[in-house]
């Protein structure tokens, strides 16, 4: 079904979104946001383990991505990632990735050759010159050492040669018998809002506690997050003014969930399921993901809340010029203290075991979404008011219908399309209207279980990318 559990996670500052505009292909989702969309969650495999799995499958082990190349369109979207190096020494490795941007050496080439009377040394010079320009090369570094059995320490630098500074991350991972303890510190963090805008926070710093989901649904999490720094928007051609929750300051958070799930009818998997029979004798059959092996149909929901603190940075903070990144006068006012509610409730048919090569899965998921229980009804109220002085738009006032479709193409191959519909009128838009949208096409790996390679592009960002993702359903 449709991941619920989204609902909570995407009020914190560490839900990690799939990106190309990175190299380790995640950047957060802002916290407060409507909740993002399932196909644009990023794979619980880190990159660089991605690259080192994918390349065996590419040709010379190179991947291909799609990202705009913000204030730099000379460079194109398309590029080339490959893992170049790796060492594993015990409990640590380390490994190397590069990307390359090859329009602008092409069209720099042609042009060279173009005004050329003939071929000579400085046209080879010139052509030399082109090849070692630093902008089209972007490379990163990323290390993880297991310190315990439960603990592992995460490690990471990139540095794209258009960019004037370099992202470096950190990661600290501890695993107790019914919680994840995790410490996150990135120099700037990338973040991606609901319009698809990318900003760069010059400092975060999260501590997360989060609970693993107990027999009776009930799950918890709590965490403090620090902000340092104005919010840089990565295309300035084309700014606006940053989302309050990565302003400057220091927060502490807590949620709370319960989820539940009840089957409308299933049908169990059988012996003669798994084996076929032919002249030769029987042979094994299995799924070509253990998660879609059983047809059924299914009602789930989430509902829970959330609670925060601004222990400073919650009043008069400064707004910010997006064309300068230099503070004005104006001021903006996020609260000190707030506290929600959400829910979702969501509704799933699956029909096909996913075993034949052909028809044999079709699957449909419909999720409906409340990011905040009270921007709801403070908006329900307001339609009962007859005199209104142009209130401000809050977006989560509009419930969200996330609709997912996926379909067999052939063998292991499956077609799918994610998409968030926004129920009300919002940022200018009259009416229901699609608010993200998602086009992939999945490869199932049976030697994973519940493993694939996912090839997703999506049109409103314009951006693509590659991944290997597991456990997803």
């Amino acid at each position: 079904m449709a991941n619920l559990r989204t609902a909570m996670d995407a009020a914190f500052w560490d839900m990690n979104i799939s990106t190309p505009q990175a190299l380790d292909g995640a950047s957060k989702a802002v916290p407060g946001d409507p909740i993002p969309i399932d196909g644009g969650k990023a794979s619980k495999a880190l990159r660089i383990q991605q690259l080192s799995l994918l390349g065996n499958g590419f040709p010379l082990g190179i991947i291909p991505s799609f990202s705009p190349s913000a204030n730099h369109k000379e460079l194109g979207s398309f590029a080339l990632q490959s893992l170049l190096g790796k060492a594993v020494v015990g409990n640590w490795w380390v490994g190397l990735i590069g990307q390359f941007r090859p329009k602008k050496l092409i069209s720099s080439i042609k042009a060279e050759i173009a005004t050329a009377d003939e071929w000579d040394l400085p046209l080879a010079k010139d052509v030399a010159k082109q090849i070692v320009d630093k902008s089209l090369y972007a490379i990163g570094l990323c290390s993880q050492i297991a310190l315990t059995p439960s603990s592992s320490l995460l490690l990471s630098t990139e540095k794209h040669g258009e960019r004037k500074n370099r992202r470096t991350k950190a990661m600290l991972f501890h695993q107790l018998q019914d919680h994840d303890i995790t410490l996150e510190a990135a120099w700037p963090e990338l973040f991606r809002d609901r319009k698809g805008k990318y900003w760069e926070v010059p400092e975060s710093i999260s501590l997360d506690c989060s609970s693993l989901i107990s027999e009776s649904g009930l799950r918890y999490r709590f965490g403090i997050h620090k902000s340092s720094g104005l919010p840089q928007a990565v295309d300035s051609t084309n700014a606006a003014e940053p989302p309050l929750a990565l302003l400057p300051g220091l927060c502490a958070k807590a949620a709370f969930s319960y989820q539940m799930s009840k089957d409308l009818w299933r049908q169990q998997e059988t012996k003669e399921d798994a084996f076929v029979e032919t002249e030769k004798g029987h042979f094994w059959r299995p799924t070509y993901d253990i998660r879609l092996k059983e047809p059924h149909a299914a009602i789930s929901g989430i509902v829970g809340g959330t609670c925060e603190a601004w222990l400073f940075g919650g009043r008069g903070i400064v707004s910010v010029d997006p064309r300068q990144g230099e503070s004005s006068s104006g001021t903006k006012d996020r609260g000190r203290f707030g506290a929600d509610l959400f829910g979702s409730l969501c509704y799933t048919f699956q029909h096909g075991q996913f075993r034949n090569l052909y028809g044999d899965l079709t699957r449909v998921d419909a999720r409906f979404d409340v990011s905040s229980a009270s921007a709801l009804a403070k908006k329900t109220i307001n339609l009962f008011k007859t005199a209104q002085n142009n209130p401000s738009r809050n977006e989560l006032s509009s419930p969200r219908l996330n609709l997912i479709f996926h379909q067999q193409v052939a063998g292991p191959i499956v077609f799918r399309v994610d998409s968030k519909i926004a129920i009300d009128s919002s940022s200018g838009k009259r009416g229901p209207h699609i608010e993200d949208l998602i086009y992939s096409l999945n490869y199932s790996l049976r030697v994973l279980g519940s493993g694939k390679v996912v090839a997703w592009y999506s049109p409103k960002r314009k951006e693509g990318m590659v991944e290997l993702r597991l456990f997803e359903f």
